[in-house]
This record gives structure tokens, sequence and C-alpha cells, in this order.
């Protein structure tokens, strides 16, 4: 598993994970594993959670795996747990809001009353 020290993400690593989340479906697994917190859930949990089995889902864990949005525990050649990487997805929150309002003339002034 990769670790993260610095949540600065290039716009290029950016562009790829987001790239990952282009699906509806993959969009759903990553929400679904979210929602379930650090610990993740089986495969069969998140089969059952998003209605996405088989090798649909293995397609959709590995791109999302691939752009280091989840962690994968594997037992032999099954993927038994998967959990979201909130670090990434933490970056990638704050990549979108970092530089909210910085063009924003009156965003960060207080109102003038005269």
């Amino acid at each position: 598993m990769k670790t993260h020290r610095d949540s600065t993400l290039s716009p290029v690593t950016a562009a790829s994970t987001f790239a990952a989340l282009g699906s509806e479906q993959r969009l759903a697994v990553l929400n679904t594993l979210v929602r379930a917190g650090r610990d993740g859930l089986t495969i069969g949990e998140l089969g059952e959670r998003t209605g996405i089995t088989g090798s649909t889902l293995t397609h959709h864990l590995k791109i999302l795996a691939q752009a280091d949005l989840v962690t994968q525990e594997r037992k032999g050649r099954s993927i038994i747990c998967a959990a979201p990487h909130f670090e990434v997805v933490e970056a990638l929150s704050h990549y979108l809001l970092s530089e909210c309002c910085a063009d924003a003339a009156q965003c960060h002034k207080e109102p003038d009353h005269g």
C-alpha cells in the first residue's frame, strides 16, 4: 500500500485520479466504501450494497486501486476486503477547494456599510 506524506496533488495526478471516478459504478463503489468507513467491506458485502458483482466489480476495484483511491487486502488469488484511501480522497477535495474564491474580489472582504 502506498503512503502519502504530502496531500498536495499535481494537476496531472489529480486529473488521472478524477478520470478513475469517471464511471457511475466506480463512483458508487467509492461512495459505498467511504460510507462504510476505514475498515472497508468484504467484496461480497460491497457487491451486495452496490449491486455490482463478479468480474465487473473486480474491474472497477482494479481501476480505483490503480488510482490509489482504495486499498485491497488479498488472500491468495482472492480480494477479501476493500477500503477507501481517505488521504487520497481528502487530497482530491483539497485540490478542488484550495483556491476557492482566489480570483473573486469581494470574496474575503467585509461588506462596506458606508
